[in-house]
C-alpha cells in the first residue's frame, strides 16, 4: 500500500516522465515529500515561478517530442499556469500540468487557496480533470498522457485534492490507448487522397504551405518526398519553420505579416494551395476576403475542427499528415514547374536589395538586429535550436536564423506570450541536452520572466541568451510609429546594467556595441560551457521589414513606414 503522492510519481514513471518543472507549496507538499525518494529516476527543476514551470514543460516538449511535466500547487500556483497553458493550447504542445487541491470535504467552501482549476481551465486545455479518490490516480494519469500526446497534442490539467494524495492504495499503472469517441488520428479516406491528387497533378503553379503540423506529426521526410516528387514550391509558417531546411531548393522563404515577399505574393498567384499541418491563422492570411481567391484548396489536417474555420477549402484530407502525404505522393505523377519557381526569385531578389542586405550587412552606425541574428546562426552548430522570445527579436531571429534539422525553432506562435523565452529555453536544454539551445530576447521580454536566471544558475541549464537592447518594446513601438503618428506611450524602457544582474547569478556576460567585435564575442558565447549572457545594443528605432499591414491582403507588402 502506497499514498496517492507516491501513486502520482509511479504513474508519471510508468509514462516514461524523466523530468518535471515544479514549484512546491501547502495543497501539493505530499507529492514533493514522495519526490525526495525519487532524486535518482526523476530530474526535479524548481522553477522560480509558476510560469515559468508551464514554459519550461512546453520548451521540454517542443525539442524532445515526449510530454512536458509541470507540478504546481493549488490557487495562485495553479492560476499562474494559465498562461503556460494558453499558450500550449494555441501552439498544440502536449502539456500535463498536476495542480495541488485543497481536500475534498473543503471543495467548495473557499478554502484557503481554493480555486475551481477544472472549470478555469476547460476551455484552454484538451481535458481537465480533478482526482478526488486514489483510486483513480493511474486511470486519470494514463488518460492524461494519452490525450496530451496524442492527435494533435496540447495540454491536460490533473487537479489532484490532498484526499487523494494521502489516501492509500494497492496502486498498478493503467495504460490506455483507447477512449470510446476521441479519435486522435483519423483514418485517411481514399476519396479524399484521390481529390487531392487529381488536383496536384493538374496545377501550374502550386504551392505548398508547411505549418507545425509537419514536426508535430514527425512527417519531415514525407513532406521532403511530396514536394521533390512533384517539383512542389513550399513556404513555412512560423512554427513550420524547420520542418524544412532552409536551404532546401524548394523552400521559398516564411509567409506571414514578416515573412518572405516571394511567398506571400505568390499565395495570390498560385492555381493550387496546398496547406499541410496549418490553421490559416490572420498573420499568415492577412484579409480573408483577398485570401488566394484564385486558387483551388487543399487543406490536410489531423483535426476536421480547422477544416473551412478560417479559409473554405476545395478539398479536404483528414488524417495524420505522415500517412496522407505518403499516400498522396504515391499516387500522384512526377512533376517539373520550373518556369513558376523562377518566378519566385525577382522577388526575392526585391526584398534581398531592399531589406535583407541592408539588415544582415550594415557598413554603418549601430548594431542591427538582423546581423546579429545572422552571425549567430553562422558560428553555431548544424543541430542548434533557435528560442525566441516575443517582438522584433521574434521576427529578426525567425527570418534570419538558419534551420537545418527538425525541431529546431521554440516560440510562441498563436498567443504571443512574452517571457516565454527564458523558461521554455530551460526546458529545451532538458529535452535536446546534446543540443545548442540560443535563446534570443528583447530587453522587454528578457525582464518578464527573469527571475527564470536563478534556475539557470542552479541547474547550470547551458543557455545561450542573446538580450537585442535597443531601449523599447519595438513591436508595439513599431506599431505607433507606423499607424498613430510616433505617439509613443509606454513603450521606452529604462532597462538595468544586466552585467551587474549576470554577475549576481554567477552568469558570464559581455557587452557588444560594435559590429568589429561582435563575431568574437558570439564565439566567446558559444565556447562557454554553461550558460552565458550575451548583450547586443541594437539600433533603437529599427523596423522589421517587410511587413503586410493589418487589414491588408497578403501580396500589399511594404519595405519602409512613410
Amino acid at each position: 500500500m502506497i499514498s496517492g503522492a507516491e501513486a502520482m510519481l509511479q504513474a508519471l514513471l510508468a509514462e516514461g516522465v524523466n523530468t518535471v518543472f515544479a514549484y512546491p507549496g501547502g495543497s501539493i507538499i505530499k507529492v514533493f515529500d514522495a519526490l525526495y525518494d525519487h532524486r535518482k529516476d526523476l530530474k526535479q527543476i524548481l522553477v522560480r515561478h509558476e510560469q515559468g514551470a508551464a514554459h519550461a514543460a512546453q520548451g521540454y516538449a517542443r525539442v524532445s517530442g515526449r510530454t512536458g511535466v509541470a507540478i504546481v500547487t493549488s490557487g495562485p500556483g495553479a492560476t499562474n499556469t494559465i498562461t503556460g497553458i494558453s499558450d500550449a493550447m494555441l501552439d498544440s504542445t502536449p502539456l500535463v500540468v498536476i495542480a495541488g487541491q485543497v481536500s475534498t470535504d473543503a471543495l467548495g467552501t473557499d478554502a484557503f487557496q481554493e480555486i475551481d482549476l477544472v472549470g478555469v481551465t476547460q476551455p484552454i486545455t484538451k481535458w481537465s480533470y480533478q482526482i478526488r479518490r486514489a483510486d483513480d490516480i493511474a486511470w486519470a494519469v494514463a488518460r492524461a498522457f494519452y490525450i496530451a500526446g496524442s492527435g494533435r497534442p496540447g495540454p491536460v490539467v490533473l487537479d489532484f485534492t490532498k484526499t487523494a494524495q494521502v489516501s492509500k492504495i494497492d496502486f498498478k499503472p493503467a495504460k490506455i490507448e483507447f477512449e470510446r469517441s476521441y479519435i486522435p488520428s483519423p483514418d485517411p479516406i481514399e476519396s479524399q487522397i484521390n481529390d487531392a491528387v487529381r488536383l496536384i497533378d493538374n496545377a501550374q503553379k502550386p504551392l505548398v504551405l508547411v505549418g507545425h503540423g509537419v514536426e508535430l506529426g514527425n512527417a519531415e521526410n514525407e513532406l521532403r518526398e511530396f514536394i521533390e516528387k512533384a517539383d512542389l514550391p513550399a513556404a513555412r509558417t512560423l512554427l513550420g519553420l524547420s520542418a524544412l531546411p532552409t536551404d532546401h531548393p524548394l523552400n521559398m522563404g516564411m509567409l506571414g505579416m514578416h515573412g518572405n515577399l516571394a511567398p506571400n505574393v505568390k499565395t495570390n498567384e498560385c492555381d493550387v494551395l496546398i496547406a499541410v499541418g496549418m490553421r490559416f491563422d490572420d498573420r499568415v492570411t492577412g484579409t480573408l476576403d483577398t485570401y488566394a481567391k484564385q486558387a483551388k484548396i487543399i487543406h490536410l489536417d489531423i483535426d476536421k475542427s480547422e477544416f473551412g474555420k478560417n479559409v473554405k477549402p476545395d478539398v479536404t484530407v483528414l488524417g495524420d499528415c505522415r500517412q496522407t502525404l505518403k499516400l498522396i505522393t504515391e499516387r500522384m505523377a512526377k512533376a517539373s514547374h520550373r518556369e513558376w519557381i523562377e518566378s519566385f526569385k525577382p522577388l526575392d531578389k526585391e526584398e534581398y536589395d531592399k531589406v535583407i542586405d541592408s539588415a544582415i550587412h550594415p557598413t554603418a552606425g549601430p548594431l542591427k538586429m538582423g546581423e546579429v541574428v545572422t552571425e549567430v546562426s553562422a558560428q553555431s552548430p548544424a543541430n542548434s535550436i533557435l528560442v525566441t522570445d516575443v517582438g522584433l527579436n521574434q521576427m529578426f531571429s525567425a527570418r534570419y536564423f538558419k534551420y537545418r534539422v527538425p525541431r529546431s525553432i521554440v516560440t510562441s506562435g498563436g498567443l504571443g506570450t512574452m517571457g516565454f523565452c527564458m523558461p521554455a529555453a530551460i526546458g529545451a536544454t532538458f529535452g535536446a541536452p546534446d543540443r545548442t539551445v540560443l535563446a534570443f530576447f528583447g530587453d522587454g521580454g528578457f525582464q518578464m520572466n527573469i527571475q527564470e536566471l536563478g534556475t539557470i544558475m542552479e541547474n547550470q541549464a547551458p543557455v545561450k541568451m542573446i538580450v537585442m537592447n535597443n531601449t523599447w518594446l519595438g513591436n508595439v513601438r513599431q506599431w505607433q510609429q507606423m499607424m498613430f503618428q510616433s505617439r509613443y506611450s509606454c513603450t521606452h524602457m529604462m532597462n538595468p546594467d544586466y552585467s551587474k544582474i549576470a554577475a549576481a547569478y554567477g552568469i558570464p556576460y559581455r557587452l557588444v556595441t560594435d559590429r568589429k567585435e561582435l563575431k568574437d564575442a558570439v564565439a566567446q558565447m558559444l565556447k562557454a560551457k554553461g550558460p552565458f549572457l550575451l548583450e547586443a545594443a541594437v539600433e533603437e528605432e529599427e523596423n522589421v521589414m517587410p511587413m503586410i499591414k493589418p487589414g491588408n491582403p497578403v501580396d500589399k507588402m511594404i519595405f519602409s513606414i512613410d
